[in-house]
């Protein structure tokens, strides 16, 4: 696990190439600009960006088979992973969803900004979404995990990888869903955080 910004910058490297770190490096200024308009993230993790930020998002890129996509992103918020991921891989399609019209502006500011062509935001409910397969679907602190298999289920297919940051309570999490969901998924460890989980699975839920 990583301590600090420089091997976080240096597990980043290994997963970006050169002109990826350039543009990360823009994003996190244009970051914390934002930041003084509208609370993106806590001001004190800007101090450690790398880490609980850049590193956090693109260690998920290690979960599944190289170069797989597209990628779908719920209440994608700050960017955090979906956005951050757009603009490390633009060989990959990514879609983003968030309803909160501000978070959508900055968003749409930064795929601009970038010209990431590659990167659809839609700036709605998810409910609204309308649906289509995806190989990968990622959430960061968008809802209990009932909640989010429910609701995101019909972009899945047999084969979706689910990769789901769920921070220190990832296992218990897991432990508390019905025994078909808990076979589904399993728990890394963050690569970031000692006490973090990530939660991995493939398929398409068994919901009731």
């Amino acid at each position: 696990m990583m301590d600090n910004e420089e091997q976080a910058r240096a597990f980043c490297d290994e997963r970006a190439d050169a002109s990826a770190m350039l543009r990360l490096d823009r994003f996190i200024a244009m970051l914390a600009q934002e930041n003084n308009q509208q609370n993106l993230v806590s001001n004190s993790s800007l101090n450690f960006v790398w880490q609980r930020h850049i590193a956090d998002s693109l260690q998920l890129l290690d979960h599944v088979p190289r170069g797989t996509s597209p990628w779908l992103d719920l209440g994608s918020g700050a960017g955090i992973p979906g956005l951050i991921l757009a603009i490390a891989r633009p060989d990959m399609q990514f879609v983003l969803v968030e309803s909160r019209r501000k978070r959508v502006e900055w968003l749409q500011q930064v795929k601009t900004e970038f010209g990431l062509s590659h990167c659809s935001i839609h700036g709605s409910r998810l409910e609204l979404v309308e649906s289509h397969e995806m190989a990968v679907i990622t959430a960061r602190a968008f809802a209990p995990m009932p909640k989010l298999l429910n609701l995101s289920a019909r972009f899945s297919t047999r084969s979706t990888y689910w990769v789901l940051p769920k921070g220190r309570s990832g296992a218990q999490e897991l432990k508390e869903q019905p025994e078909a969901i808990q076979k589904m998924f399993h728990v890394e460890q963050s690569a970031t955080d000692g006490e973090a989980g990530i939660l991995i699975g493939t398929g398409r839920p068994p919901l009731g």
